[in-house]
């Protein structure tokens, strides 16, 4: 019996040993310790930011706004002082029923209970966008159109989150205790930086607010920098599916798009006239027709202008002048002229951002004589981009360079530096003399003309209207016409083109005449000094 009971005992501390060595093994063991330690943690990831969107001065276009996201302990206590403040209850309670931490939006970050932690994330569009033909949107987290597009790969891959770890039990619980470990993300500073001036931006969504559909770019003269650019109607990058049944087309960017151009085309006529040396005192007597070819062009004065030199005619947008006057400059000239002012040449501002080339007559076209009378004065088949007639006026402004317009400044990983910040090329199409007698004809056009809308209050500016036919026809059976101006200031010391278009908005000079006027007037009082 006795040796029975010593084989027993011997046989307990065998299995014993063997336990014991067991337990050891999974203490000892780094892959059984890992996973029993994340089995003791709960860790939550609250918000997502990606890199910004830059203006020229390092104001933020993208993630200015903020949303409220808690993380929640659900106790008692958290559930009473937050329930007020939830933003979607029902997301709420279906998270609750786990007992486990959770996140949740909340319209205010001043709530006290320890077992609730707010973080502050960045909204990718806020309620107030700016630039949204620029900045782009995206769908699934991914660009799709603008600056979102062209740098996803940049933009996506700095991405910065919120973390909070909790210790919990077995089922999931919070243990009673332990702190939480709080990880944030810290201030987002990379991003793609633009030459938008966002101050000018807001300027020219506010005047061009009532234009219906158009387009204005305003671009810095001395470097070729658009300073702003806005397409009208806006559409909201967060509600795309609105945009997408808008019968207006919202998502067109209207800035890069080619339209009929119309009279502000009578500066380049008088560009290749000068060039043929034809200079301003050329006269010629407006009855407010003529003919060519047995065809009979009207002037917008059915009564007539009478007699007219450039400047008056340039002043009064005489049409059957530049007709007679296109008549006197070689086809090869007005066609020469207009293709170094960039007329049907597109222009790449970034990756899947281009404005059309729009369309220039080929010499064939212009050497009937009834085509050549309307691109004198910028009708018949000509068409360019608002873009593209600003680039023209700022290279009158600034004393003949034609600049590669820029939209990108370049990229940064600080919120100061820049990397990729290189100046645009320009060509010289036109000296110094010529562009001077060009900024006399625009500023008799604005200056000259006791009719024009375009003057504005605190500063002077040169500029030139049109009124483009378009061979489309309105339920009344009236004529749809593009509403232009394009121009520049102040006249002293130039800074700013300026190219305003109304889409179907008839009268240039009462459409967007006006809408250049406030401009220039905002512009004025934000920047008074030239310099700046």
């Amino acid at each position: 019996m006795e040796k029975r009971l010593i084989g027993v005992g011997v046989l307990f501390a065998l299995m014993f040993a063997i336990l014991y060595m067991r337990i050891y093994v999974l203490v000892t063991d780094s892959r059984y310790s890992l996973a029993a330690s994340s089995q003791s943690v709960c860790s939550l990831t609250v918000g997502n930011t990606n890199a910004n969107i830059y203006d020229r001065n390092f104001e933020k276009l993208t993630n200015n706004e903020y949303s409220f996201i808690a993380a929640v302990n659900p106790t008692a206590r958290a559930a009473a002082e937050i329930l007020p403040h939830l933003t979607d209850k029902d997301e709420y309670y279906s998270q609750l029923v786990y007992g486990s931490p959770f996140t949740c939006n909340v319209d205010t970050n001043d709530l006290q209970c320890n077992d609730i932690t707010v973080f502050a994330v960045p909204r990718r569009y806020g309620s107030r966008h700016t630039a949204v033909h620029i900045t782009g949107y995206l769908c699934d987290g991914v660009g799709v159109t603008g600056i979102e597009s062209a740098y996803d790969e940049f933009l996506r891959s700095h991405t910065q989150t919120n973390k909070i770890t909790y210790g919990i039990d077995g089922q999931g619980a919070v243990l009673p205790g332990i702190s939480k470990k709080i990880s944030p993300a810290g201030e987002m500073k990379a991003g793609v930086v633009l030459t938008i001036d966002k101050y000018i931006q807001t300027i020219i969504e506010l005047a061009g607010k009532n234009m219906g559909k158009g387009a204005i770019v305003v671009m810095d003269i001395r470097s070729g920098d658009i300073l702003g650019m806005a397409s009208f109607p806006d559409f909201d990058p967060n509600d795309i599916g609105a945009a997408l049944e808008n019968k207006d087309s919202p998502l067109i960017n209207r800035c890069l798009y080619p339209y009929s151009v119309g009279s502000v085309f009578k500066l380049v006529t008088a560009l290749s006239a000068f060039e043929d040396g034809i200079d301003e005192s050329f006269s010629y007597k407006c009855t407010g027709s003529e003919s060519v070819s047995g065809q009979l062009f009207k002037c917008h004065d059915l009564g007539g202008h009478g007699v007219q030199d450039m400047t008056q005619a340039m002043s009064n947008s005489c049409n059957t002048y530049f007709i007679k006057l296109a008549e006197r400059t070689r086809t090869e000239t007005l066609h020469k002229i207009a293709e170094r002012m960039g007329f049907g040449i597109p222009i790449s501002l970034c990756s899947g951002m281009n404005a059309s080339g729009g369309y220039l007559q080929t010499l064939e076209e212009l050497s009937l004589p009834a085509e050549k009378a309307n691109f004198s004065f910028g009708q018949g088949k000509l068409t360019a981009s608002p873009l593209q007639i600003c680039r023209f006026t700022a290279a009158i402004a600034n004393e003949g360079k034609l600049f590669q317009p820029r939209i990108v400044k370049g990229l940064t990983e600080n919120e100061k530096d820049i990397t990729g910040d290189r100046p645009a090329g320009y060509t010289r199409v036109f000296d110094r003399d010529t562009a001077f007698r060009l900024q006399d004809l625009m500023i008799a056009s604005v200056n000259g003309n006791p009719g024009s809308n375009a003057r504005p209050k605190n500063t002077r500016a040169a500029g030139k209207t049109s009124t483009a036919q378009t061979g489309v026809f309105g339920k009344d059976g009236e004529e749809l016409c593009h509403g232009w101006i394009t121009g520049f200031f102040p006249i002293g010391q130039p800074r700013y083109a300026v190219t305003v278009l109304c889409e179907n908005g008839g009268y240039g000079n009462k459409c967007a005449a006006p809408v250049f006027r406030e401009i220039a007037e905002r512009i004025t009082d934000i920047y008074p000094r030239p310099d700046m």
